[in-house]
């Protein structure tokens, strides 16, 4: 019975390297294959440019989302937040298990940053409720953030059964810790790092993370551990670090 999950969450920075040195979409791959995780958050993906298809030999072609499940997670999902000229990137989840129902909503506060939460519904086996997962990229700044967050807190109250269990995670931008007035004194859901380490973690920059931006947040679960993957490789690939969790469903 698979009442257990490795989930993951990862801001990519479009398949580049801190300051956009290098690509390294195919590093990329290699390394989230190592987490061995069941669900992935993926925050930052491309879904298509046409300047960097033509730009890079190896620039993979089909849509990263895509290249990245490859045969390791069967089912995934893409929520466009920003489209520009010969392109467009926003959220994905990448999953083992089948994606029932998705949708994507527009979570903008103004034209300078295209943000979105991407809500997936995923059937796993046995389980007698589907499993509820949120993947979000939220602002910059607090005025937009809380907006955010009352759209977050909206969208569950009106889609996820209380009874569901429901992981949401991603980049917050959440370096004055906002977010847990919302999700955990409202909603009641834990934040795996503040229940596992006493504090949400630094996440940013993957070099030596000193910033707490990234988040993964539960209900209907057990943590059983959470943990940072910095340095080598992940500081050679994203500004960000990856966040994982192992969870077991109550």
């Amino acid at each position: 019975m698979p009442n257990k999950l490795h989930i993951a969450t990862y801001n990519i920075h479009k398949g580049f390297s801190h300051f956009n040195q290098r690509m390294m979409v195919h590093e990329l791959r290699d390394s989230l294959r190592t987490l061995g995780a069941d669900i992935v958050f993926l925050q930052e993906v491309i879904g298509q440019h046409k300047g960097h298809a033509a730009n890079f030999k190896d620039w993979p072609s089909r849509p990263q989302y895509e290249f990245l499940a490859d045969s390791i997670w069967t089912d995934f999902a893409y929520g466009k937040n920003a489209a520009y000229d010969g392109g467009h990137h926003g959220n994905a989840i990448l999953s083992r298990y089948p994606i029932v129902r998705w949708d994507n909503e527009d979570i903008s506060a103004h034209s300078f940053e295209s943000r979105g939460m991407l809500h997936c519904e995923i059937n796993v086996p046995s389980w007698q409720e589907n499993l509820h997962c949120i993947c979000v990229h939220m602002g910059l700044f607090k005025r937009w953030q809380q907006r955010q967050l009352l759209a977050l807190e909206r969208r569950i109250e009106q889609l996820v059964p209380p009874q569901s269990p429901l992981v949401i995670a991603g980049d917050f931008n959440d370096w004055r810790e906002i977010a847990s007035h919302v999700l955990v004194g409202r909603l009641n859901l834990t934040e795996a790092f503040e229940l596992t380490k006493g504090r949400v973690a630094c996440s940013y920059p993957s070099a030596s993370p000193m910033f707490r931006l990234d988040r993964i947040y539960v209900r209907g679960f057990h943590i059983e551990d959470a943990e940072v993957h910095q340095g080598h490789p992940w500081s050679k690939i994203s500004d960000h670090a990856v966040l994982s969790a192992r969870i077991v469903l109550r």
